[in-house]
């Protein structure tokens, strides 16, 4: 039996369920949220979808009751106050620290050996909260953020090449923020080809500016953060882990020396499977990307800096 676990009952929360459930990827899932009769009500409401779309999965919701997580392979945690127009990721983190950690450490009472998948804001920090708090081996803690960003990237040059999104290779690394990841258009293909056989320099540029605004424009449009790419994206990565599938996949993770860096957590791609962070992948980053990750993580380091400061470490 599988069973996972999502912390956080709101739009992202119960969007990643019901992916989960949707495409069979664990026999339960569970739905944590604070705020009493929420995550009951989504999960009875997505239960009562199973005959009409035909799936199998167990969801369950409860209100603060994390017994009922126990024994969770993997646990996503999505808890946190959503962006509003005009915040930055970084602004959540007084509000979020706290809870980020309190969740982890909670969940971790009842599923010792789960594997964590973070996804609330600022992504990169809360994922090194959790690092660093739990004291858990840094394969086991992943910021979903790099998956959410590649596939917003890959939309994006779909969009500039007028071809199917599924044609479509491309990834983010660096920081999960607006200013800080890093479209790797070098490496972008179509159909195995370079993208610049077929867009020019100024719309590479145009698409990758696209991407990093991505989730703000978003929030822009909606009032709030989006959220089916973000719970689609945390969906992506439980899969991978729960079925071995050995995926290459941008996410934030504890860096030891790859890419220069150490004690962050920032996006590069790396080898998901059974044990979540299989392999980091070191890419042949010419100077200009080098110089670019750096920025990148020092931007999430200054960041970092701020949980001191909230009392969160």
């Amino acid at each position: 039996m599988s069973k996972v676990t999502v912390v956080g009952a709101g739009n992202v929360g119960a969007t990643c369920a019901n992916v989960l459930a949707f495409n069979e990827v664990a026999d339960e899932v569970v739905m944590l949220d604070v705020k009493e009769g929420v995550s009951e009500g989504k999960a009875m409401d997505m239960m009562q979808t199973a005959q009409l779309l035909g799936f199998d999965t167990t969801l369950v919701g409860c209100t603060n009751d994390y017994a009922q997580t126990a024994d969770s392979d993997v646990v996503v945690i999505t808890s946190g106050i959503p962006r509003k127009p005009g915040m930055t990721r970084e602004e959540l983190i007084g509000v979020n620290a706290g809870i980020v950690k309190s969740v982890a450490e909670n969940l971790l009472k009842y599923s010792p050996n789960a594997i964590i998948v973070v996804i609330s804001n600022p992504m990169d920090t809360m994922t090194y909260l959790a690092l660093k708090s739990l004291g858990l081996p840094k394969n086991r803690i992943i910021g979903m953020g790099g998956a959410l960003d590649s596939s917003r990237f890959k939309y994006f040059l779909s969009q500039a090449l007028g071809c199917n999104a599924n044609e479509v290779e491309g990834m983010v690394i660096g920081g999960h923020g607006d200013t800080t990841m890093i479209p790797l258009t070098r490496f972008a293909t179509y159909k195995g080809l370079p993208i610049s056989n077929f867009l020019s320099a100024e719309k590479i540029e145009e698409v990758a500016k696209s991407t990093m605004v991505g989730g703000a424009t978003l929030t822009g449009l909606l009032g709030t953060s989006a959220w089916y790419a973000p719970g689609a994206a945390g969906a992506f990565v439980v899969e991978a882990i729960l079925h071995n599938q050995m995926k290459l996949v941008p996410c934030s993770v504890s860096l030891e020396g790859e890419y220069g860096e150490t004690d962050i957590c920032c996006g590069v791609p790396v080898i998901l499977g059974k044990n979540g962070i299989e392999k980091i992948v070191e890419l042949p980053l010419n100077e200009a990307e080098k110089a670019a990750f750096k920025a990148s993580a020092d931007a999430v380091r200054k960041v970092n800096g701020a949980l001191k400061e909230v009392g969160a470490l």
